[in-house]
């Protein structure tokens, strides 16, 4: 099927603003350490042929999340190293799902005008935007990939389907889960049996190895987000084994107002093209939802970070379903817009630009010019908003609460934002920090403008 011209003058633009909003953010120094620069060091290191140890928390990029996605994406380091090469990968990553989004919608016999409406409404969707402005995170390639994994499957298309598994896989080890449960979508809903048998074995399969073997061998220790699901168990497996046997602990956990208001957001940009009857693909977001609901952890109980993105893919499928039943309450793509633009004007951070990203605009000028002054490799220590500004090195860590007791003595550069911490339990830390290099005779102040100092050991200089 013909893809229409506009729809490629729609990605260039969406691409476009994407790329803009996230560059400007990180011109702004409001991208943080966690996640970008965790990832942009990450992808340095493998560029240069040397270990992916985060110097942040020493982990290996393997034993965060098992995401493999960063060796192929290190290539893109190797013509140049340079962090908006994420920001681009993120904005096209996000944009191109509105390829097989259209063409998800054709299949099922929708105009061509009720189809570029979905388009709309998936680029309006706020989590599409405000995904974008949060550093980077590897789970935006998966996004498009599960779209075309889908239309792999209904199209049957058996070798684009692997393809699409194995790059949905490579993003994140939890992906895994949303995998296995589109398997079970295919197989008993979609009618796809080749098709779901494979995703629910390399689901199950990836889950196993990437959980009891890869990340506990890279970091030597369980995946990190057990700690969020503490009151189910120390491990994965203990997890998993009370979630099946003490089913009520689940229930005590989701019927909560914090999930009620989670369950709203989620909805209500799409809530005038859902029908229960035609809400099946949801089979395949349950994993990824299950884990937002039983967490207290809040950022997965919002529009803002990445953890809402599987789900998204299988909410807008049964969008294309209720539309294509003619069940919706809308039709009329004038008011299919409408709607969702009144919700990205309501839960988009497109407002971050005004306020939150402006606190410390007044030391912008500073940093930038104190970034310019530190050499590459030294060894350095430096503000979380910083650090991605910095990352190209073997060794950089942060100047924050979580990290003490800090000994300065390790550093060849100490570069400070005195006024903004980065975080805000950790304004006492530079203090403590400044006072201490005060008298401390093997560092000399190298600049100095607007609250933001710059200090070398003097073995350096």
């Amino acid at each position: 099927m013909k893809i229409p011209r506009r729809l490629w003058l729609i990605f260039g633009i969406s691409s476009f603003v994407l790329f803009f909003c996230a560059g400007l953010r990180h011109w702004l120094f409001q991208s943080n350490a966690l996640d970008l620069g965790w990832f942009d060091q990450s992808l340095y290191l493998i560029s240069q042929g040397k270990p992916p140890i985060v110097s942040f928390s020493e982990d290996h990029i393997l034993g965060d999340h098992a995401a493999f996605i960063f060796y192929p994406l290190a290539l893109l380091y190797v013509i140049v190293p340079n962090v908006h090469w994420l920001f681009l990968v993120q904005a096209i990553a996000l944009s191109i799902s509105i390829f097989p989004l259209w063409l998800l919608a054709k299949k099922v016999g929708l105009k061509d005008n009720l189809a570029l409406s979905l388009v709309g409404v998936y680029l309006l969707y706020p989590l599409i935007f405000n995904v974008n402005l949060f550093d980077f995170h590897s789970e935006v390639i998966a996004l498009p990939t599960i779209f075309w994994a889908v239309l792999a499957a209904r199209s049957k298309h058996f070798l684009q389907f692997i393809v699409a598994i194995i790059l949905i896989l490579s993003c994140k080890a939890v992906l895994s889960l949303t995998v296995a449960a589109m398997g079970v979508w295919l197989l008993f809903f979609e009618k796809r049996k080749k098709y779901g048998f494979l995703a629910l074995f390399l689901g199950i399969f990836w889950f196993i190895i990437t959980t009891q073997f890869i990340i506990p061998q890279f970091s030597g220790d369980e995946v990190a987000a057990v700690g969020r699901y503490s009151f189910l168990g120390n491990s994965v497996t203990e997890i998993i084994t009370n979630l099946i046997l003490q089913p009520n602990i689940i229930l005590s956990r989701i019927f909560t107002l914090a999930n009620l208001e989670y369950i709203i957001l989620l909805l209500i940009p799409v809530i005038w093209g859902l029908s229960p009857r035609y809400l099946i693909p949801l089979v395949a977001a349950i994993p990824a939802l299950t884990l937002n609901l039983l967490t207290d952890y809040q950022p997965q109980k919002d529009l803002v970070h990445q953890y809402s993105i599987p789900i998204l893919p299988f909410l807008l499928l049964s969008v294309i379903a209720t539309l294509a039943a003619k069940r919706s309450l809308f039709r009329n793509p004038k008011y299919i817009i409408s709607w969702s633009l009144i919700a990205f004007l309501a839960l988009g951070k497109y407002g971050y630009f005004t306020s939150r990203y402006l606190e410390q605009i007044e030391t912008v000028s500073a940093m930038r010019e104190a970034v310019k002054l530190v050499p590459a490799e030294v060894k350095l220590l430096t503000s979380p908003q910083i650090s991605p500004h910095l990352t190209h090195r073997s060794v950089i860590k942060l100047a924050i609460k979580d990290r003490e007791p800090i000994d300065v003595k390790q550093f060849d550069y100490i570069l400070l934002n005195t006024r903004y911490s980065g975080w805000e339990n950790s304004q006492e830390t530079v203090n403590n920090i400044v006072n201490e290099l005060k008298n401390n005779k093997d560092f000399r102040l190298k600049y100095e403008k607007n609250g933001v100092i710059l200090l070398t050991n003097h073995k350096v200089d």
